[in-house]
């Protein structure tokens, strides 16, 4: 074979064996659907079971962290998870629903959320305290679901 029909033949051969990685189209309302209904059932976990229930929905990797109200800093689960019970501990009655919330998919496994929270909570001395909650942050998909991977939330007036 001449030299030029080997290198045609080789392109042929590459052309013709290599499949081109066709990716999959991101399904943006799919995604947001399953996000929405991430935090309704989160939001009632907390309803009928606490602070503690949100262990559920946070991602428990070393990747985690957020800025809770009135830190300036972020922190890792362990930190909120030991705050989180501290709190519960002075809570009869506790519920959050979003005011507003905007998501928005990255890919099928990741999403990014920013949100206004409204909640109740009575505490263990009978007191109402109603209150508003700004919050964004990023969402991965687990296994077992959507898990809030970090962010920060502040209090608003």
């Amino acid at each position: 074979m001449k030299p030029i029909s080997l290198y045609f033949l080789l392109i042929l051969i590459l052309s013709t064996s290599c499949k081109k990685e066709q990716s999959k189209a991101l399904d943006k309302l799919q995604v947001i659907s399953e996000i929405e209904t991430m935090f309704d059932e989160y939001h009632e976990a907390i309803k009928q079971d606490g602070l503690p229930a949100e262990f559920d929905y946070l991602d428990d990797s070393d990747d985690f962290f957020w800025v809770p109200p009135g830190y300036q800093s972020a922190i890792k689960y362990d930190s909120i998870k030991a705050i989180l019970i501290l709190n519960n501990k002075s809570i009869q009655s506790i519920s959050f629903e979003f005011q507003t919330l905007e998501i928005f998919p990255l890919s099928s496994e990741i999403a990014n959320y920013s949100g206004i929270v409204k909640g109740k909570m009575v505490d263990t001395a009978n007191v109402i305290s109603n209150f508003k909650i700004i919050e964004s942050g990023t969402l991965i998909k687990r296994t077992d679901g959507w898990k809030l991977l970090n962010g920060q939330s502040r209090n608003l007036d």
